[in-house]
């Protein structure tokens, strides 16, 4: 099983960007997370420095994002939908990019979901059963998707 560290995970980031931008050739995932880092811009500059990409701190209560679980998690989502796991996710991603105007938005709703849905399972504010939380998600994305 695939289970790369912390610095594992932002060294890919880094180096896929570092290809791009010197014209290297990319695997299949490094194209995936291209896709995903031209649309943000903003994390341009952090990627183009992987020793202190590696190093630096995201720390929630000093109100900083964390570039590297944003992008994994559009890597993430982006393999649901290629396999429709859990079941419907693509016909509801669908619909939420249709309502969002764009893919992309339709991923950062996808990811709300996805986010608070883990945190939930995490707290053990819901049965720690896959299928539970498969449900969870499901119901939040139909929500967002219908409003």
């Amino acid at each position: 099983m695939f289970n790369p560290s912390r610095e594992d995970v932002r060294r890919f980031f880094c180096g896929a960007w570092r290809k791009r931008v010197e014209g290297g050739v990319v695997t299949p995932l490094e194209a995936a997370a291209l896709k995903w880092i031209d649309v943000h811009p903003e994390y341009h500059a952090l990627l183009d420095d992987a020793d202190h990409a590696a190093a630096a701190d995201f720390s929630i209560g000093g109100g900083d994002s964390n570039p590297f679980l944003h992008l994994s998690m559009h890597l993430a989502i982006e393999e649901q939908l290629s396999i429709d796991q859990p079941p419907g996710i693509r016909s509801v991603f669908r619909r939420l990019a249709a309502r969002a105007g764009d893919e992309h938005d339709a991923m950062h709703e996808v990811m709300e979901c996805l986010g608070r849905v883990l945190w939930e399972a995490q707290r053990g504010t819901m049965p720690a059963d896959a299928q539970a939380i498969n449900d969870a998600y499901l119901t939040c994305l139909r929500q967002r998707a219908s409003t």
